[in-house]
């Protein structure tokens, strides 16, 4: 597989500047009664403003692992973080409390998860859900978060947004619930974007979409991107850098194209083989 890609502009960073985000030889365990599974071994990667991270593997791998780590969402137990660190603004995230953790997510680092219909509260209008983010972080009165959550879900691309607002997450669509969840995470402004899996059980259609609206944010706002994914094609058209890991090891990372053109690991050329190709169907 290769990519067909115009040179990107790195004129954004410079060579020598300092990650935004950086992970250094994290391990994660999860310690069960009869076992111990070693989730993320020694894994190292980092992100600057402004450019897309991808890390790529296969399920089982230690993407989500390693994603939810940084904002100190694995569950504690059976998670034990064993090793390493995570650097934001050289901050080790791993040795703040749960206060400090809470100050930052949403606010500076924010997160689209896999699956919105098991994200979002099923019991609460999304548009409050946008809206709680700034009530929290920012303590702005119920009128003004409600003015920057219709903001927030127009600039998503929802459609009568003040519509969406009052509806509850069954009432709307995969592609508007996924919307909804890129919403409540760039409320807030957030420097740093985790965006796990964003487009899984999406349409094509959806996928191309949510993809375009995610380049774009990032360019009107600056953000770093961490994008989570197996598919990788995606990798292909939106990454500036990838990491590809396996059984929660780093097994090769680099340029895009230079990881998709010329691989060097064995596991990451049997990834691009097996990827479908219009001209085999």
């Amino acid at each position: 597989m290769t990519t067909d890609r115009p040179a990107r502009d790195r004129s954004r960073r410079s060579a020598d500047a300092k990650p935004l985000l950086e992970i250094s030889r994290l391990s994660v365990d999860f310690r069960l009664d009869t076992s111990v599974v070693h989730a993320v071994q020694d894994v190292s990667l980092h992100v600057h403003a402004g450019e897309t991270l991808a890390v790529v593997g296969e399920s089982g791998s230690g993407k989500s692992a390693t994603a939810l780590s940084v904002l100190g969402l694995n569950p504690t137990p059976p998670c034990v973080y064993a090793g390493g660190e995570i650097l934001f603004d050289g901050r080790d995230m791993l040795k703040l409390s749960e206060k400090e953790l809470g100050a930052i997510r949403g606010r500076d680092i924010a997160m689209v998860f896999q699956d919105p219909m098991t994200c979002l509260d099923p019991l609460q209008r999304v548009g409050a859900q946008v809206a709680e983010v700034l009530r929290h972080h920012t303590g702005v009165s119920r009128a003004e978060a409600r003015e920057a959550a219709l903001a927030a879900m127009d600039e998503v691309g929802i459609p009568d947004p003040a519509l969406r607002y009052r509806q509850y997450p069954h009432e709307l669509s995969g592609g508007l619930r996924q919307r909804v969840m890129i919403a409540t995470a760039l409320v807030g402004r957030p420097r740093v974007l985790i965006a796990d899996e964003p487009t899984t059980a999406l349409d094509v259609t959806v996928q191309r979409q949510i993809l375009d609206l995610l380049v774009t944010l990032q360019h009107k706002h600056g953000m770093a991107v961490v994008l989570i994914t197996h598919d990788l094609a995606v990798v292909a058209e939106t990454a500036d850098r990838a990491v590809v890991m396996n059984k929660g090891k780093v097994v090769e990372s680099g340029d895009v194209v230079d990881v998709f053109d010329r691989p060097a690991d064995d596991y990451t050329r049997r990834l691009l083989a097996a990827t479908p190709r219009l001209e085999a169907v």
